[in-house]
């Protein structure tokens, strides 16, 4: 279904153009006042079902800000889940100030019949009163399945395409976990891997859809940055645009005006050519004000780097510098024989096999609990320490290790909090076990105790713990990640752990120390 509207207005005069700046200033603010009427009156609950999470006024008016309005007589842009049209007004609105631009053309994609009479009056308030000739069309089809075919080139379902190619995109898409067995998923295989999210979909069939030389500006989460699932997707992006700048904000409880969303949000200004060589960084608190953004630009080698395309989001010229020092690194832990890997025992699943004290034929079964000062306190009483089950697959080699927390309140100081466990930790077995919630770095072969030891150093450096908050920002410690970063030679990692053998804490003040001495 297509709801289409042109205005007849006559092509831009002076006195015309005059009169009708004017009137644009309340556009944008009935169109946020008729969207917070919607918010109040439908249940939030129903809106997280879609994904749907409505942009403030002045994200609006920052987001179309950063796209540059061509000089041509006449654009086409494209808003798809466009929701109650605010980033299409914005956008419109700093349209009104130039005044070489006559005709627009605005494809609106919205599925949720409750938001479409609201965008439905908005666009025609605008359409009423703007000194430009506009035609809207709202497509109330999904977006995603309408595309894939041509995105993927093929027929994979009967799609309605859009055959034309957008000057501009302006997009809020929204922000919604998918099952990897979804239609959407499936229609776009190339960019998909494991369980999506809606969002990173929206954007690569957007940039697939923007015109040569063309830009969009879109908000989306952070999570995109780095990680397995969405390697295709980076690949796409830098392969077939350019990031052009990247905003950043401080707070993550503070970018929705009325909504509440613990999200890390990001908003990118993306053109469509090859990329640049640099990147402008741009940081706020929150949306209420970016007058006084602080602002950077940065190596695009620093800010996207390695063969899976990681994305650094480096706030300030401090972080920049964490960056340049590690990347002289040019090792990783796989590089060394080495690899992080996730617990194996999952509590919740294994009950039947838990014990609360040692008895006959139980191992060690290590939960981040024991992890503390650096070393392991085991056992501490926890229930569930001990595993008795004949499953190999929960079994690993009493060997030395280096523990790692998966998981750390988003207020800790550290992201990366870890313990040293040796084989003589638990003499008496030749297997134990981990939870699920620690990581544990292992060799091919068993690690040496000075190599435990380097280890630590490393991780538990406040320089490292910077690294990693700059590349993720979740409090989820992920072990893909992790064994993606740049680490030194073994040799050196011994020398370290030698280091620190020599001392009498295992201190964070102490690591530092060490690890200064090597870069």
């Amino acid at each position: 279904m297509e709801i289409k509207a042109i205005n007849t207005r006559p092509i831009k005069s002076t006195i015309l153009f005059e009169n009708h700046k004017k009137n644009k200033e309340n556009w944008l603010k009935k169109a946020i006042s008729r969207t917070n009427e919607f918010i109040n009156d439908y249940p939030k609950s129903e809106r997280k079902k879609i994904g749907q999470f409505f942009t403030g006024e002045k994200t609006a008016k920052y987001m179309a800000s950063l796209l540059s309005i061509p000089k041509q007589d006449s654009l086409v842009i494209l808003d798809p889940g466009s929701g109650s049209g605010i980033l299409s007004i914005a956008l419109l609105e700093l349209i009104e100030t130039k005044p070489w631009v006559n005709c627009v053309k605005l494809i609106c994609f919205e599925t949720d019949e409750n938001v479409i009479p609201i965008l439905r009056d908005n666009l025609e308030m605008v359409k009423e009163n703007c000194s430009f000739l506009l035609e809207y069309c709202i497509k109330t089809e999904n977006y995603i399945t309408s595309q894939a075919a041509a995105f993927e080139h093929t027929l994979l379902v009967e799609s309605n395409l859009t055959e034309e190619k957008f000057d501009l995109i302006i997009e809020n898409p929204p922000y919604k976990k998918i099952s990897k067995a979804s239609l959407e998923a499936q229609l776009v295989p190339s960019i998909c891997k494991g369980a999506p999210n809606l969002y990173f979909i929206f954007v690569a069939l957007s940039l697939f859809n923007l015109k040569a030389g063309g830009e969009m500006a879109v908000i989306i989460p952070r999570s995109w940055t780095s990680g397995l699932y969405f390697k295709n997707f980076r690949n796409y992006l830098f392969h077939n645009g350019s990031l052009e700048r990247l905003h950043l904000f401080t707070s993550r409880n503070k970018v929705f005006d009325k909504e509440t969303v613990l999200q890390e949000t990001l908003i990118l200004k993306i053109k469509k050519r090859k990329q640049i060589d640099s990147i402008e960084v741009t940081t706020s608190e929150n949306s209420i004000s970016f007058d006084n953004c602080s602002s950077f630009f940065a190596p695009k080698q620093v800010i996207v780097s390695g063969p899976d395309n990681y994305v650094y989001l480096v706030t300030n010229k401090k972080d920049l510098e964490v960056l340049e020092k590690l990347n002289k690194w040019k090792n990783t832990l796989v590089d060394l024989g080495l690899k992080m890997k996730t617990g194996l025992t999952v509590d919740f699943r294994s009950r039947s096999s838990l014990r609360n004290s040692k008895e006959e034929g139980t191992i060690p079964l290590f939960y981040s609990q024991h992890m503390k000062n650096g070393r392991i306190n085991f056992p501490c009483g926890k229930e569930g320490e001990w595993l008795k089950t004949d499953k190999k697959g929960l079994h690993q080699p009493n060997e030395n290790y280096l523990f790692v927390k998966r998981f750390t309140a988003k207020e800790e100081k550290k992201r990366l909090q870890c313990s040293i466990y040796l084989a003589t930790d638990c003499p008496n077995y030749l297997t134990i076990s981990t939870h699920n919630k620690i990581n544990f770095i292992a060799g091919k072969s068993p690690l040496d105790v000075n190599t435990v030891y380097g280890l630590y150093v490393l991780f538990s450096s406040t320089i490292y713990d910077q690294y990693y908050r700059i590349l993720n920002g979740s409090t989820q410690v992920n072990s893909t990640e992790i064994n993606s970063m740049p680490v030194p030679s073994l040799d050196i990692i011994k020398q370290m752990g030698d280091a620190l053998i020599k001392e009498e804490t295992l201190s964070v003040e102490i690591c530092d120390r060490i690890v200064e001495r090597y870069i």
